[in-house]
């Protein structure tokens, strides 16, 4: 049987005539075949952002082969680019403080196959969800976190990144702020999760503030990590209506249920290389 290979390949740059053209062409030249193909002129920043999942049959070049046939004409558009095996997962490490319901819904999703993810490691900064995280089979690593300790805890978390080579983090409910070293090194790379509503509500216990004001609105907003706290670009948001038969309690549990469905689909889009970066936007080919 003939051997199938599948890529995604991502694409962003300045708007020319051509750029279709061009790319579709190089596919074509070497036995590429277009399976699926999204783009978008943002005729407000002059930016062409595109995504193309293409497929090839018996051919003797992988991913590294692929790069190099596509390189000149990424230089000639000025593009910022990959190429990826579609079926290649992305290695995530999450992160977690005490409140698991993120953390469980990614975990159960990657372990029935619904997420493009290798997950090597949890690291949380309380040891308290290290069951249910061993549960999963998956290695809980603690890293307790200080005022006066802070700066030992993020080196020893690089050193947890850098030991399993992770093309992403999630920060699944985790409650400590990187340092903007960290998220200027991870630019891109970590993704975080938060309820909607930053700002009017903030500190400990948001949700029961949120009642005592008859909030009629429940969200979560997923957005990438800058060192701007929590105004990253956004990848997804969603809300659930509330209204005054809710309890405190079951206001919660509406704000995790969609806090957890916002990070999964963030995740799962960042792992099928959906999302392009567009300035303080972000281009979602979902």
């Amino acid at each position: 049987m003939p051997q199938t290979a599948q890529y995604v390949l991502l694409l962003s740059c300045p708007d020319r005539r051509g750029i279709v053209a061009t790319v579709t062409a190089l596919l074509f030249e070497h036995g590429g075949n277009i399976e699926e193909s999204q783009q978008f002129d943002d005729v407000r920043t002059d930016q062409f952002f595109m995504r193309i999942r293409y497929s090839v049959t018996d051919d003797e070049v992988d991913a590294d082969g692929w790069r190099a046939r596509f390189a000149p004409v990424a230089a000639q558009y000025a593009m910022e680019w990959t190429i990826r095996p579609a079926d290649e997962p992305y290695r995530a490490v999450l992160m977690v403080s005490r409140f698991g319901h993120c953390l469980n819904d990614l975990l159960f999703r990657w372990r029935s196959g619904q997420l493009n993810l290798e997950i090597p490691a949890v690291v949380s900064n309380h040891p308290d969800l290290e069951p249910l995280v061993a549960s999963y089979g998956v290695p809980f690593v603690h890293v307790p976190v200080t005022a006066d300790t802070k700066p030992q805890a993020e080196s020893r978390l690089r050193g947890v990144l850098a030991e399993h080579e992770v093309d992403l983090v999630v920060l699944a409910r985790y409650m400590q702020v990187l340092s903007d070293g960290l998220a200027r090194d991870l630019d891109g790379r970590v993704i975080n999760i938060h309820h909607s509503f930053l700002p009017s509500f903030k500190g400990a216990r948001p949700y029961h503030q949120a009642f005592e004001r008859g909030v009629k609105l429940v969200g979560a907003t997923a957005h990438y990590v800058t060192p701007d706290l929590d105004e990253g670009p956004i990848i997804e948001q969603d809300v659930v209506r509330a209204d005054h038969r809710l309890s405190p309690d079951e206001l919660v549990s509406a704000g995790e249920e969609v806090e957890s469905r916002v990070l999964a689909r963030a995740v799962r889009w960042h792992c099928e290389s959906r999302i392009l970066r567009n300035g303080t936007r972000t281009v979602v080919f979902s």
